[in-house]
């Protein structure tokens, strides 16, 4: 039987990519498939590994067999066994009557084993006792049972860790992983991800029945530079969000800025030229990650001084302030949200020259005031002002100023009533 062509596979399975590596891994598993060997697909959360057990089961003699896949790492402790092999009536509290389980079912099929790393050393045994002699037992019986099941196993856990930490035993590790398929990640698939971004946005478009988004092309460049630290999952859910979000199909770069969570702990962007290696050592001790943190607290804090500088001035216009915000919630109360000051407060914007500013309530401050400029403000006042602006500018009509400043017509009535604004 002639092996299929892999862009057929493609496809049939959905896989999106022209990457070496993408290749290599359906390669090998098409080659396997034919065959009755154990399977151990690797690679990061969100890379698509659950492609591959299917791959290997379709293109396999057991193809009109049963195909079931078992995330472990959902299953407790205390049940796991019994899932897998079954259980006898009355062997334990609860056990009402027979169960089968997926070895029992799956006989003459495929075993998919998702997240096989997370199984518990007892059950390991078990499964290593499975796969060597095709044998088991069901939880409170002693009778022998006989399976013939192919098993595919795939893990996000560094196995070979796991087998020198003692989580993971070494005999079923190499009795998994007969044959090795590593799933790239994005990062080292970067010719794939505009090609990725494409259908994604055009799936969403045809389900929804509205345009496609583009990005434009200094757009496209931190697209393809970001670290993607959730894969292709993670490409996936963000090209919907910007899809249903947003009302321009242009996408710019601070558009697509604001949607990727660079501020987290542990997920930056990269630049271009970054190696490996630097991608895996970054935030590699508490230390680099408590620094990184009061960096982005520091600028956080600049650019808070500054907006609000402009606010007041009149240089920044509420429309574009708001478009950087969340819908419910206008900037004022955003940006002491975590801080414990109460939006109606006034408070005080102290900060020494070139240093970082500290935001304080006015009757709390307790700073030296030498060396400091300081701007008294009320987060209340601002806020009233950006929605008495925007409703003058469109003659009153609520849902132009609501859309003005990217907030719900919901939010603007309740905002409106709190500022006895409907006068």
């Amino acid at each position: 039987m002639a092996k299929p062509d892999i862009q057929q596979v493609k496809q049939r399975f959905g896989i999106i990519g022209n990457n070496s590596l993408l290749n290599r891994a359906i390669d090998i598993a098409l080659q396997v498939a034919p065959t009755d060997m154990s399977v151990l697909v690797t690679g990061e959360s969100g890379v698509g590994k659950e492609s591959f057990p299917q791959i290997i089961h379709q293109f396999s003699h057991r193809k009109h067999g049963s195909y079931i896949a078992v995330n472990c790492g959902s299953i407790p402790e205390g049940t796991i066994d019994s899932e897998l092999f079954g259980h006898e009536k009355g062997s334990f509290t609860g056990a009402t009557g027979e169960r089968k389980g997926y070895f029992e079912v799956a006989n003459g099929g495929t075993l998919f084993l998702d997240e096989v790393g997370e199984l518990p050393l007892s059950t390991q045994a078990r499964l290593l006792r499975v796969l060597e002699t095709g044998e088991f037992i069901k939880v409170g019986s002693s009778k022998v049972e006989k399976t013939d099941v192919r098993v595919v196993a795939a893990t996000n856990l560094d196995m070979v860790d796991a087998v020198n930490r003692g989580t993971f035993r070494e005999d079923l590790y190499y009795r998994l992983n007969t044959v090795p398929i590593r799933v790239p990640s994005l990062r080292e698939r970067k010719e794939d991800i505009y090609l990725l971004f494409r259908k994604f946005a055009s799936d969403c478009a045809e389900k929804y029945r509205m345009p496609a988004i583009v990005l434009l092309d200094s757009a496209k460049e931190i697209l393809m530079n970001y670290r993607w630290p959730g894969n292709v999952r993670q490409l996936k859910n963000i090209t919907e969000q910007i899809s249903i979000i947003e009302r321009e199909r242009e996408i710019t770069p601070d558009i697509l800025r604001s949607y990727l969570p660079a501020n987290e702990v542990g997920i930056v962007p990269i630049k271009a030229g970054t190696s490996t290696s630097g991608e895996q050592n970054m935030f590699s001790s508490e230390r680099e990650i408590l620094y990184q943190v009061l960096w982005d607290m520091r600028k956080d804090m600049n650019d808070l001084k500054k907006v609000v500088q402009e606010l007041v001035s009149g240089k920044i216009q509420p429309s574009e302030l708001a478009r950087q915000h969340t819908e419910e919630t206008l900037l004022p109360s955003l940006l002491v949200a975590d801080s414990g000051i109460q939006p109606s407060a006034p408070i005080s914007i102290k900060y020494k020259k070139d240093e970082q500013p500290v935001v304080i309530p006015v009757d709390e401050s307790h700073v030296d005031e030498t060396d400091y400029e300081e701007q008294t403000l009320s987060l209340e006042d601002v806020e009233r002002e950006m929605i008495k602006k925007a409703l003058e500018k469109h003659g009153g009509k609520r849902k132009n100023a609501a859309e003005d400043l990217k907030i719900s017509e919901r939010t603007l009535y309740r905002k409106i009533k709190e500022y006895n604004l409907d006068k």
